[in-house]
C-alpha cells in the first residue's frame, strides 16, 4: 500500500536524500518532479555537481550506498531488473556491498533480552560478542545451545532501529515514485507499484519467522534430497527479530582449493548444485535467490549445507509452464516462437516491433548456440540480455528476473567446480517430467510436441471465453459498435457460429494431437486403446459437425 507523506514529515532525511543525489549530478532527475517533493528534496544548500554521462551509473551507486540499507537494497532489486534501467546501470548496482560495521555488543545484546524476554547468557550457554558477519539490516553471532550435547548454532539478530528507518525511506521513496508519474517514465513503468513491490519484498526480509519457515519449507522439500542440508531451525529461540538456526561447518562451495585438499568430487557437488536449482524452479516453484558462494558449503559426502532463506522466489505452475515453453523455443533456436511466447506471457505489447525483436533474439541465440559451460561466461550473456530487454522494454515478473540473477550466480559457481559442466543435460530429465505431469500423460516425443500441445491447450481453453465477452458485447449493442435490430435471434445465431466454431477448432486440435501422440503409444496397449478411442470420437465429432453444417446451408 502506497503511503502518503504530510508536508513536514521526515523533512531533515528529505534533505539528505536531495543533497546526496545533487551531489552526484542528478539534480536534473529531481527537477523532473512535481514542485511539493521538488521542494522538499531541494531544501539544501548542497550545490548541484555536474557529473559526465558516463559516470553516472557508477555516482548512482554510491549515492545509495550512502544513502544506507533501504537504498543499498532497493539498489540490489534494481540490478536484477534490467527491463528497467539501461545497461551501465545494471553492471554497476550489481557491485553494490551490502557490508557495514557492526552494532556495539549492548546495543545487540539489549535487542536480544528483549526479543527473548532473558539475557543472552541465560538463554545460550555461549555467544560470542564479536559478530561473524555483519550487513545493513542485521548481523549474526556464532552461540551454543543450553542442550546436552551443547549444539553449536547462529544467531542472527535485527539491528536496532533499522525497521523504523526503513518504513520512514519507503514512504519517502513511494511519494518520490508518485511525483514522478507525470514524467516520461510513466508511460513505460508503473513507478508506484515498483516501489510498493519493493516494500512487500523488504519487509519480509525483515520478517525472521518468515525467513524461518522458508527453511522449513526447504526442507520438506528435499526431503528425499540427500545431496542438500537445511539446517534446523530452534523456534523456541526464535522471533522476528531473531533467528536462531543450526550451524554448518564445511568448505565454502567457491574454495577450490580447499575441497581438493579435502578430496572432494568437484564433478559431483557440481552436479547436485544444478540438480537443486532446477528442482527448485521447475518442481517446486520456490527457490533459494541470494545464492552467492557465502550461503552454501560443501560438507563431508559432497553434501551442500544451504544458508541464508531471507531472499526466496516464487515460480508458480502456470509460470512453470511459461518457461518450459520459452526453453523449447529457445533450444530450437525459433526466435519467432520466443516472440510469441512473450507475447502471450504479456512481457511485451502486441504493438512490439516484431522484426526487430526477433533479430535481437535470433542474434542472441545463435550466438550461444552449442556453446558449452567452459566456453560461457554468465556475465557475458546477462550483459546481451539487458539491452535486449531494456531497448523493448520487456516486462517480467520481478520473480522471473531475481531468477535469471540467481541462475547466473549458480552457473558461475558451476563453472568454477567444473568447467565442463553443462546445465541444460542436467535440466532435460526434469523438464520432461514435469511436461509428463501437466501436460499429457504419455511420453513426449521432442519439443516440438511441447509447443503444439500448450498451444492447443491455450485455443481451446479461451474459445469459450472468447465467445462469451463478444455475446456480452454484442447484447449490450456494443459488438463493432453498433446497434442490431432483432437481437435475440442475432444472437442464436451467433451462438450457433460460435459452437460449430468452438467444435471445429477441437476437433482440429484433438486429431493432430492424437496423430502426433502415436509413436509415443509404441508397445504400450492401454495407451493405443485410448488413441483409437479418441480418434473415434473425433470422427464422430465431424461427421455431425458436417451434417448440422449442411442442414443449415439447405435452410
Amino acid at each position: 500500500m502506497t503511503i502518503g507523506l504530510h508536508p513536514v514529515r521526515h523533512l531533515r532525511r528529505y534533505q539528505h536524500i536531495g543533497a546526496t543525489f545533487m551531489r552526484h549530478g542528478f539534480g536534473f532527475a529531481i527537477n523532473q518532479l512535481q514542485p511539493a517533493v521538488r521542494n522538499r528534496l531541494g531544501r539544501t544548500k548542497t550545490t548541484p555537481m555536474r557529473v559526465p554521462a558516463e559516470a553516472l551509473a557508477e555516482h548512482f551507486r554510491l549515492a545509495l550506498e550512502e544513502l544506507g540499507p533501504t537504498f543499498v537494497k532497493f539498489g540490489q532489486v534494481l540490478s536484477t531488473r534490467p527491463d528497467l534501467l539501461p545497461p551501465a546501470f545494471i553492471t554497476e548496482l550489481s557491485r553494490l556491498q551490502d557490508s557495514v560495521p557492526p552494532e556495539p555488543w549492548e546495543e545487540i545484546r539489549a535487542v536480544l533480552t528483549r526479543e527473548l524476554g532473558k539475557a543472552p547468557e541465560e538463554v545460550f550457554a555461549t555467544i560470542d560478542p564479536l559478530p561473524i558477519a555483519a550487513a545493513s539490516l542485521s548481523q549474526v553471532h556464532a552461540a551454543t545451545l543450553r542442550n546436552g550435547d551443547g549444539c553449536p548454532v547462529v544467531v542472527k539478530i535485527q539491528r536496532p532501529r533499522v525497521r523504523e528507518q526503513i518504513e520512514t525511506d519507503l514512504s519517502i521513496l513511494a511519494e518520490l515514485a508518485n511525483g514522478a508519474q507525470h514524467t516520461p517514465l510513466s508511460r513505460y513503468y508503473d513507478l508506484p507499484a515498483i516501489v510498493d513491490e519493493f516494500a512487500y519484498t523488504l519487509r519480509n526480509e525483515l520478517d525472521y519467522e518468515r525467513e524461518g519457515r522458508s527453511a522449513d519449507r526447504f526442507r520438506e522439500n528435499f526431503a528425499e534430497v540427500p545431496s542438500l542440508y537445511i539446517p534446523q531451525v530452534y523456534w523456541e529461540y526464535s522471533t522476528r527479530r531473531v533467528l536462531t538456526m543450526e550451524r554448518l561447518s564445511g568448505i565454502k562451495i567457491d574454495d577450490t582449493a580447499a575441497m581438493d585438499a579435502a578430496e572432494i568430487d568437484r564433478k559431483t557437488v557440481a552436479l547436485h548444485s544444478a540438480e537443486i536449482i532446477v528442482k527448485e524452479i521447475l518442481e517446486d516453484g520456490f527457490f533459494h535467490a541470494d545464492p552467492h558462494p557465502g550461503n552454501f558449503v560443501v560438507m563431508p559426502g559432497n553434501i551442500i549445507g544451504a544458508m541464508d532463506f531471507g531472499m526466496v522466489g516464487h515460480v508458480d505452475e502456470a509460470l512453470r509452464l511459461d518457461l518450459i515453453r520459452l526453453y523449447a523455443a529457445a533450444v530450437d533456436v525459433d526466435a519467432s516462437a520466443v516472440v510469441d511466447q512473450l507475447i502471450r506471457m504479456g512481457a511485451v505489447e502486441e504493438e512490439v516491433n516484431r522484426r526487430r525483436l526477433s533479430t535481437d533474439i535470433r542474434r542472441f541465440l545463435d550466438r550461444y548456440r552449442g556453446v558449452t559451460l567452459e566456453e560461457l561466461r554468465a556475465d557475458e550473456m546477462f550483459a546481451d540480455i539487458v539491452p535486449i530487454a531494456f531497448r523493448h522494454h520487456i516486462r517480467l515478473p520481478a520473480d522471473l528476473w531475481l531468477l535469471g540473477k540467481t541462475l547466473s550466480m549458480v552457473e558461475g559457481v558451476g563453472r568454477r567446480l567444473d568447467p565442463n559442466f553443462d546445465m541444460f543435460a542436467v535440466s532435460e530429465p526434469i523438464v520432461r517430467r514435469l511436461i509428463r505431469r501437466l501436460l499429457i500423460p504419455g511420453r513426449p516425443k521432442g519439443r516440438t510436441l511441447i509447443r503444439l500441445s500448450t498451444d492447443w491447450a491455450d485455443v481451446t481453453a479461451m474459445l469459450p471465453r472468447a465467445a462469451s465477452r463478444v455475446l456480452q458485447q454484442a447484447q449490450r449493442g456494443d459488438l463493432f459498435s453498433l446497434r442490431v435490430k432483432d437481437m435475440d435471434r442475432f444472437l442464436q445465431v451467433l451462438d450457433r457460429l460460435a459452437t460449430r466454431l468452438a467444435l471445429s477448432v477441437l476437433v482440429a486440435g484433438l486429431t493432430m494431437g492424437l496423430a502426433v501422440l502415436i509413436p509415443a503409444t509404441t508397445g504400450n496397449v492401454l495407451a493405443r486403446i485410448v488413441t483409437i478411442i479418441g480418434f473415434l470420437v473425433s470422427a464422430t465429432l465431424s461427421v455431425w459437425l458436417g451434417v448440422s453444417i449442411l442442414r443449415a446451408g439447405r435452410r
